[in-house]
């Protein structure tokens, strides 16, 4: 008869009289807590959701929001996301550890980054719109503002040349944009115009001057 003391029952599992399974007893693991974010990280997350094309950065941004905001666990969100709960507990360690920054794929060390035709693709299709229609902060294209925004939309970050070879082969070459000078005066215009027409006004006063000689 096999006895059992009380050390090795914390062990071992009796499953028949004959004999006994091994059990590994396994301690829990610690939860993984993310803090109360702030609006701008909340909005950075809620965008990246909304708005980026690739599947795996929307799951990743969802699995950040379903635990900053409704607090589940990550056995929970692994249930809604459809993914393991190792593999919840990973992205959320990054997010911890790197922000939203952390949530990207990290191209392997010596390989270079290929750009793929899903990328040409949307990059030509933001280049032809408007900024703010995408709800961006600004109303011209630059090659980096490409860059940053076609490397939120698809994961893959590339060089700022790499942007303009890639515009130029489709046959599109962007324009610097055009800076103006303005002042904070409120009246800045209206002073603008005053002195404008002054300065037509003393043209044409000139002008009609009609020059005498002495004799």
């Amino acid at each position: 008869m096999v006895t059992v003391n009380a050390t090795m029952a914390t062990k071992y599992k009796q499953i028949n009289p004959e004999g006994c399974k091994l059990w590994a007893k396994e301690e829990p693991m610690k939860p993984i807590e993310i803090p109360a974010l702030g609006p701008e990280q909340l909005a950075a997350l809620e965008q990246l959701y909304r708005t980026t094309r690739v599947v795996r950065l929307r799951t990743r941004a969802q699995m950040v929001l379903l635990a900053a905001e409704q607090r589940l666990t990550a056995a929970a969100i692994a249930q809604i996301v459809r993914l393991s709960e190792e593999t919840v507990r990973r992205w959320l360690k990054r997010y911890l550890a790197e922000g939203i920054e952390g949530l990207r794929d990290v191209p392997r060390p010596g390989t270079p980054v290929k750009v793929t035709e899903e990328y040409k693709e949307g990059l030509l299709w933001a280049v032809r719109r408007r900024p703010r229609s995408l709800e961006l902060p600004f109303s011209l294209w630059t090659l980096r503002r490409l860059a940053d925004y076609m490397a939120e939309q698809t994961g893959i970050r590339v060089e700022y040349e790499t942007v303009r070879v890639h515009l130029k082969a489709a046959g599109i070459v962007l324009s610097r944009p055009q800076h103006t000078i303005s002042s904070p005066d409120p009246e800045y215009e209206v002073k603008k115009r005053r002195l404008r027409k002054l300065a037509m006004d003393s043209n044409r006063a000139t002008s009609s001057i009609t020059p005498t000689s002495s004799t």
